[in-house]
């Protein structure tokens, strides 16, 4: 019979309490990617082919590296001014540190943990100095495979596969300590390994000392270096619904102008009709460096996504291929991805899912001042004229020739109303006559309708049938005349 003792159920309440762990803690920084996120995109947050740190630890499809890390922390450990036993007693110190870095519980044991840490740290500290000191041996695996290397240099970039940077610096400095005159710092050697990947020239090492937390926010510390040194960007409550596309803005006159020499990606300017953007390289790469800082953002810096906020403003600016082709003309994209339509659906999907409570404040006026300039009623009626009658040269010639045969009509016919000078009681019950036989458009009796025009030029298709013809809207069209024998 179950025991029914309310003490002793207490005790297990009471117990299981004081084993609950918060979800977070102060000390988190290595996130598993929200599910709402990753779904849009599972291979974006997924390594290729190698594992870092404990949550794509053990994943069949990765092992395959494992023995190459081994080796490379092998030759790190060789090459070291200390040894195994004295690395092994650094890792078990900060074992517990590391493991409350991860956003999730972990299935490793303490012992198992400091193996990973140590192989792992090992082999990114081995690929570092044989990157910077060019000491590639002719039977590395990974010397002999540029995709390899690609690969790698992408998958310690990911979110999920990562290592907290105090663990990789404290072995860097503990195995080079009496020798660190011949070695670059950790930092160095960091940087020079992702020097390709969005490094600014002018990147701050003293901005960013000390607050890495690991190779994603060192990422993120790219894209947001120079915009954000000695300066505070407000984050307003006014969140972003509505820009215009770039096609849109071009249409009311707006231009765009690429700053090319600008290394600081996130300096947005509008004034006097020109919106002036850094230059922007889209290739393989963009996607996943992209989502994964931002995904870092909803996880840590929920009140300072700033590159959440950029990533916004392009969604908006870009909703075609023929956008994109619009900035690639201006320079402000340099598409290596050739396709623009891809290019397209990259920033369209980027934003999706993504939670913002806040926005930037500079961005958000800007993009408030190119809507009210583009509102602006000449400009507007400007901007209709030209899409519907001249954004060819064939058709703003038939435009400019309608208007002038329309011009030498009405001149035409007041030189025949002089000449014929009509019975004004005539005309007079014309028009009555014109005016009894008038119906109005729309009755409210009414209720078949044509689809208007701006609507139905989105997708002509959805409100076309494609077998059958029922009324007299469609009554007669040669496409559908098979069925009027049925």
């Amino acid at each position: 019979m179950a025991n029914r003792n309310p003490n002793h159920v207490a005790m297990k309440i009471k117990a299981m309490f004081e084993e609950a762990q918060p979800l977070f803690t102060n000390k988190c920084c290595i996130y598993k990617v929200p599910n709402e996120i990753r779904k849009l995109n599972t291979d974006a947050y997924t390594p290729k082919v190698v594992s870092v740190g404990a949550f794509h630890h053990g994943d069949k499809k990765l092992l395959n590296m494992e023995c190459q890390k081994q080796i490379y922390c092998k030759m790190f450990i060789e090459r070291s001014d200390t040894n195994l036993e004295a690395l092994v007693a650094w890792v078990q110190r900060l074992e517990n540190q590391v493991r409350c870095s991860y956003s999730h519980k972990l299935r490793l044991s303490e012992e198992e943990h400091v193996m990973v840490i140590l192989v792992d740290c090992g082999f990114i500290i081995e690929l570092f100095l044989r990157y910077h000191f060019k000491q590639w041996k002719e039977d590395d695996a990974i010397s002999l495979s540029p995709w390899l290397r690609s690969d790698i240099r992408l998958d310690l970039l990911l979110l999920e596969n990562q290592l907290p940077f105090f663990v990789l610096q404290k072995l860097y400095d503990v195995a080079f300590a009496s020798n660190s005159a011949q070695h670059p710092s950790f930092i160095d050697l960091t940087l020079a390994y992702f020097k390709d990947n969005k490094v600014q020239q002018n990147f701050s090492h003293s901005a960013v000392a000390g607050n890495i937390k690991h190779f994603t926010d060192l990422l993120r510390s790219f894209f947001l270096q120079p915009y954000i040194i000695n300066r505070t960007i407000e984050r307003g409550t006014e969140v972003l619904t509505h820009l215009k596309s770039a096609t849109e803005l071009c249409e009311s006159r707006v231009e765009f102008k690429a700053d090319s020499f600008n290394g600081n990606l996130l300096d947005l300017r509008f004034s006097d009709g020109t919106l002036t953007m850094p230059e922007i390289k889209v290739d393989d790469t963009t996607e996943v460096l992209l989502r994964n800082v931002i995904a870092l953002e909803q996880c840590h810096y929920s009140d300072k996504s700033y590159i959440t906020d950029y990533v916004a403003v392009l969604k908006f600016l870009i909703s075609t291929d023929k956008d994109v082709d619009l900035l690639v003309k201006s320079g402000i994209i340099v598409n290596w991805l050739g396709d623009s339509r891809a290019v397209a659906e990259l920033f369209s999907c980027l934003w999706k899912n993504v939670t913002q409570t806040k926005f930037n404040s500079e961005y958000f006026d800007m993009c408030r001042r190119m809507n009210t300039y583009c509102e602006n009623y000449w400009r507007k009626k400007y901007a209709t004229l030209k899409r519907d009658y001249c954004n060819t040269t064939w058709k703003t010639i038939a435009s400019w020739t309608a208007f002038f045969l329309v011009i030498l009509t009405v001149i035409q016919t007041m030189e025949d109303d002089e000449d014929h000078n009509p019975n004004p009681n005539e005309v007079l019950i014309k028009i009555n006559a014109m005016l009894e036989e008038a119906q109005h458009h729309l009755t409210d009796e009414c209720c078949i309708h044509r689809v208007p025009d701006e609507i139905r030029k989105f997708k002509e298709d959805a409100y076309t049938p494609r077998v059958v013809s029922i009324g007299p809207f469609h009554h007669g069209d040669p496409k559908l005349l098979k069925m009027e024998g049925l």
